[in-house]
Formats: C-alpha cells, sequence, structure tokens
C-alpha cells in the first residue's frame, strides 16, 4: 500500500503581513494610483475649461480648506465608531464625488464652482479617512513587526504615487482629464470594497462616549501631554509648509530658468520618490533603539533640496539630493509611525493623528500663498535659503527635547512557552 505524501505544511505569514494588512496596504495602492493622476487630471480640467492658474488654485485651495476644517471631527468620529465603516464610507464620498466631477468634465458643461465643490467634498472625505485609516493601520500589526509593516506599506504607497503620477500625466495627454479622473472614481470604489473586506473582531467594541467636544479634549489631553508629539507636529507644521513652496513654487521656476524646464524637474521629483522607496527598504532592516532621535537626525537631509534650488545646483545633482532626501525623511515616517504606535492608546489614535494631520498640513496653503510676496520682498535664492535655514533651525531646536532624544523602542515581551494557541494565531491574523 502506497502511503500519500504528507501534505506539505502551510507557511505562517508574518504578523505584519496578515489579512488585514494586506487589505489595507492593496487598497492603499490602488487609490494612491487612481488618487495622484486625478490630481493632474483636476488642474487640467480647470485650465480646459477656460481657466487661468489662479483658478486651479481655488480649486486646490477648495480641497484643502475642508479638509483641515473637518479633521478634527474625522478623528473623534474615528475613535467613536467602527474605523473601516468611517473609511468605507468616506471612500464612497470619493467615488461618488469624483465620478460627478468626470461626468462633468466628460460632457464638456463642467463650470468652474462645480470643480470647485466636487473638489470641496473630496477634502472632506480625506478628512473623515485619513485620522480612520491611521488608527486602523495600527490596529492591523503587531508592536514587534511595527516598523518592516509601517515601511512596506509606505514603500507601496509611494510607488503607487510616482506611478500614478507618471500614468495619470500621459493618460491625461493622451485621452483628457475626463477619463482619468473616471478612472480614479473607480480606484476609490474598489479600495472601499477591499476595505470592508477587513475583520475587525479582535478590535474591543468603543465605549460610550460624553459628546464630541469631550473626546475632542480627550484628543488635546494625549497630544499636548507629550512633549515629544506636539513639538515634532509644531516643527513639520513649518517644515511642510516650506517645502511645499519650495517644490510648488520655486522649484519650477528655477527648472525653467536655469536647468532646462519642466522635464529635469520631473526627474528631480521622481529621484525624490525613488529615495522614499530605498529608505523603506532600509527601515524593514534597521531597527533604531532611539526611535525619534533616529528620525528626527534624519530630517536634517530636508534642507538640502531648497539649498540645491538656491545655488542652483545642476540637474545631476539636484537629482542625487532629492533622492538623499526622500531615503531620509522616510526613515522618519517610519520612525514616527512606530512611535505613534507604540505610545498612543489604541482608542485614541485616531484622534491624535487629526491633530498630527491638522498640525503638518494647516500651514502649506499659506506658505504656497505667501511664497510669491516672499520672493518679490527678499528674492527667490534668499527665500530659498530661509527654508533650508528654517528647517535646520526646527529640527536641531527639536533635538533638545529630552524626551525625543530618550524614546526608546520598547521590544515585545516574549510569548510564554505553553501560551494558548489562540494568543499566537490572533497575532498573525491582525
Amino acid at each position: 500500500m502506497t502511503t500519500p505524501p504528507a501534505p506539505r505544511p502551510r507557511p505562517h505569514r508574518p504578523a505584519w503581513a496578515g489579512r488585514n494588512y494586506t487589505l489595507l496596504t492593496a487598497a492603499a495602492v490602488v487609490a494612491g494610483l487612481g488618487n495622484s493622476g486625478a490630481l493632474i487630471a483636476a488642474a487640467f480640467a480647470v485650465l480646459d475649461a477656460g481657466g487661468d492658474g489662479g483658478d486651479v488654485g481655488l480649486v486646490a485651495a477648495a480641497r484643502t480648506l475642508p479638509l483641515v476644517a473637518f479633521l478634527l471631527i474625522g478623528g473623534a468620529l474615528a475613535d467613536r465608531l467602527p474605523r473601516h465603516r468611517v473609511m468605507v464610507a468616506a471612500n464612497a464620498l470619493n467615488c461618488a464625488s469624483q465620478g460627478l466631477f468626470a461626468v462633468l468634465v466628460l460632457s464638456g458643461e463642467a463650470r468652474l464652482w462645480q470643480m470647485a465643490g466636487l473638489a470641496a467634498l473630496g477634502g472632506i472625505g480625506q478628512a473623515f479617512f485619513g485620522p480612520a485609516a491611521e488608527g486602523m493601520l495600527f490596529s492591523s500589526v503587531t508592536s514587534e513587526q511595527s516598523a518592516r509593516a509601517f515601511a512596506l506599506f509606505r514603500m507601496g504607497l509611494n510607488g503607487s504615487r510616482i506611478g500614478g503620477a507618471a500614468l495619470g500625466g500621459a493618460l491625461v495627454a493622451i485621452v483628457g482629464p475626463g477619463w482619468v479622473l473616471a478612472v480614479d472614481a473607480a480606484a476609490f470604489a474598489v479600495a472601499g470594497a477591499l476595505r470592508a473586506l477587513l475583520d475587525v473582531s479582535h478590535i474591543a467594541p468603543r465605549e460610550p462616549g460624553g459628546g464630541m467636544l469631550r473626546d475632542l479634549r480627550e484628543g488635546w489631553q494625549e497630544f499636548i501631554g507629550r512633549p515629544w508629539l506636539w513639538s515634532i507636529v509644531v516643527q513639520f507644521s513649518v517644515v511642510n509648509a516650506v517645502v511645499a513652496a519650495a517644490e510648488a513654487v520655486y522649484g519650477p521656476l528655477v527648472a525653467e530658468e536655469h536647468l532646462g524646464g519642466a522635464r529635469p524637474w520631473g526627474f528631480a521629483l521622481a529621484a525624490f520618490g525613488a529615495g522614499t522607496v530605498v529608505g523603506g527598504l532600509t527601515m524593514m532592516r534597521w531597527r533604531p533603539r532611539r526611535l525619534l532621535l533616529a528620525g528626527t537626525l534624519c530630517v536634517l537631509p530636508f534642507a538640502l533640496p531648497s539649498a540645491a534650488l538656491a545655488v542652483p545646483l545642476s540637474a545631476p545633482a539636484l537629482c542625487v539630493v532629492m533622492f538623499v532626501a526622500g531615503a531620509s525623511v522616510e526613515v522618519f515616517g517610519v520612525s514616527w509611525m512606530s512611535a505613534l504606535h507604540q505610545e498612543i492608546p489604541e482608542n485614541k489614535l485616531s484622534r491624535v493623528a487629526a491633530y498630527d494631520w491638522l498640525g503638518s498640513i494647516a500651514m502649506v496653503p499659506v506658505a504656497t500663498a505667501l511664497a510669491g510676496p516672499a520672493e518679490s520682498a527678499f528674492g527667490r535664492t534668499t527665500a530659498l535659503w530661509g527654508c533650508s535655514a528654517l528647517i535646520l533651525l526646527l529640527t536641531l531646536a527639536v533635538l533638545c527635547v529630552p524626551d525625543v532624544r530618550r524614546l526608546r523602542r520598547r521590544e515585545p515581551k516574549p510569548v510564554a512557552e505553553g501560551a494558548p494557541a489562540t494568543e499566537l494565531t490572533a497575532a498573525q491574523d491582525r
């Protein structure tokens, strides 16, 4: 009698690549591909409708302002309701707004006020989605593998944004902005469907809260009570603002006058994106003990691109600088997410993430609006050197905060021999 071969044992999935994590990463990649192209398509849709640069800025602002206004409410709601439901509802809103945007553009009947209104709906959707997404991602991984999981997640997200921007730009030129917006609507639908499949059985039910204002106060107390947290958010409120001004306003002008136009500037931005992928690969292997010290030190090279534009360096040298900046800032990003996962209670993660988001983006519209007047008042070169100086000074100031230097990675306690099997499988399925 022939004995049948023993079945091969199924390989255990790493804790950082469980079912929920895989669904979240796949959804983020799909949405990133669609949304990056849609940002380009929206701008060209405004121009094709007879708008000018000011109208493009108006539609962009119409998306940003509701995002800022609703972030805190979105964070409080995501800590009250099941986060995956908030994410799916936000995806549905974005799908509907982008789909209607596409129909108007394809019909040739799009008006500026309609495009601005639909962009505002997209910003509201993002305000509710962002804090819930961070909380859900944190709950999908274990502390032991969180840094590796976050690095892989960000690599997928950054890669999709790079590919989406390149593909979206090409499709806008070939088939027009309306169809690219339609693809983005479909991407939101697919992403929402994937997120609807998340398993939330391991997440404890939310306790009834004492009202929205009380929830926001609790989130604020959690935020302001940790010096490492609010000091870095204050730092990045300025860092993100001056980087946005340098890249959105000064960079294209320097490229046009000194580097040969849009093509070399596009290569420089692509080099930054490639750097983020390399930084993510690095963080899949490197586990610095002092999370925030290592991450904050890696913010210092973020001052290099503005300095390179101020000189200005040649296009190949600028690409090298952008690559280094992208790799270093990704090290910070993974370290920051790991610190939040380690230090913030799960039931307050979305509210803290909302304060983080608010601080990180609130100054961006102000900085981009003031970039032109600053150039007129001080000159472009001086303004760019000022951007670099602000990044360096604020980063060095944050390094003076004791908690930033001292916060250490806590290694998870080993599971005792003979522990119930349910504890092990729960960790792997998350």
